[in-house]
């Protein structure tokens, strides 16, 4: 009996039955003390410490002052290691993240659990503002950006949606049944196909000579999308904002490739590139 004894005194709500299940602990109406380990603590506060300086707007504040009380009672060798982390890590980037509310965060992953269809205006930067009504599947934080993958009911369509671009109507809508399926599997795949080629407005597919195997470490997630075509050869889908950044990213990849099917804005700017490459060997040769 001291176990339970000692958690309700602390605060937890402790629920007993009888026979051999015992006591377990239940929700309560007020936050009792959390029993944290060494590991624990200190995540708990590196998360607070990002949350502060983070994406999400209106948590800044109270991510600061629950670091605070934490650090009050951290004790001096995990305050210690805490400090260190935190003089020593430097946020590189110099663009900053676009901001998205916390409670627009929440209105979106209740959506999802629930189940519940989801209104909400958007504003696309090639088609302007629309009302948008969606069964919402997955809320995603990708590359500086909270994404929202859902069925669109209007264009009858999975779309994906920028959560910074977006305002939710209240209150949600009715539920719908069990998520349909993503035409790429999972989740994650979806959003790396979507981001990779079809939101830019220049996309290319290009034909790697090299297996699918031997190029996959040198293709970051959002770059593009690998489909194996043999043993020898791979066909890469990706897309950017400007001809130039694609010319960049297919000539990072460091492999031997042909130009499947691209805009003819591509091949400029491959030509530009190429020539200044070989304008700069001339200059160290001479």
């Amino acid at each position: 009996m001291r176990w339970p004894a000692r958690k309700a005194r602390l605060g937890y709500p402790v629920h007993a039955t009888q026979g051999t299940a015992g006591y377990r602990l239940g929700a309560g109406a007020k936050l009792p003390p959390l029993l944290l380990d060494d590991n624990e603590a200190i995540a708990v506060a590196i998360g607070l410490r990002t949350a502060a300086g983070g994406s999400v707007i209106g948590i800044e504040e109270s991510s600061l002052r629950a670091l605070t009380k934490l650090e009050q009672v951290l004790p001096s060798r995990l305050r210690h290691r805490v400090h260190t982390l935190n003089t020593a890590t430097v946020r590189a980037g110099a663009v900053p993240a676009p901001k998205v509310s916390a409670d627009t965060l929440m209105a979106i992953a209740e959506a999802c659990r629930q189940r519940e269809r989801l209104r909400f205006d958007y504003i696309s930067p090639r088609r302007g503002p629309s009302i948008r009504s969606v069964e919402p599947h997955s809320l995603i934080s990708f590359e500086r950006h909270w994404y929202l993958v859902a069925w669109d009911t209007d264009r009858t369509d999975w779309r994906t949606f920028r959560v910074d671009r977006l305002t939710p109507r209240t209150p949600a809508g009715p539920q719908f049944p069990p998520p349909r399926e993503l035409p790429d599997g999972d989740v994650a795949t979806y959003l790396a196909h979507q981001l990779s080629s079809q939101t830019w407005p220049f996309q290319a597919t290009i034909t790697l000579h090299e297996p699918a195997v031997a190029v996959a470490d040198r293709v970051w997630p959002g770059m593009g999308v690998i489909e194996p075509v043999d043993g020898h050869s791979c066909l890469l889908h990706l897309g950017a904002d400007t001809p130039r950044d694609l010319a960049w990213m297919i000539t990072s990849v460091d492999a031997d490739f042909t130009l499947t099917h691209a805009p003819p804005e591509l091949a400029d700017a491959l030509r530009t590139q190429g020539a200044r490459c070989l304008n700069a060997v001339r200059e160290v040769e001479v």
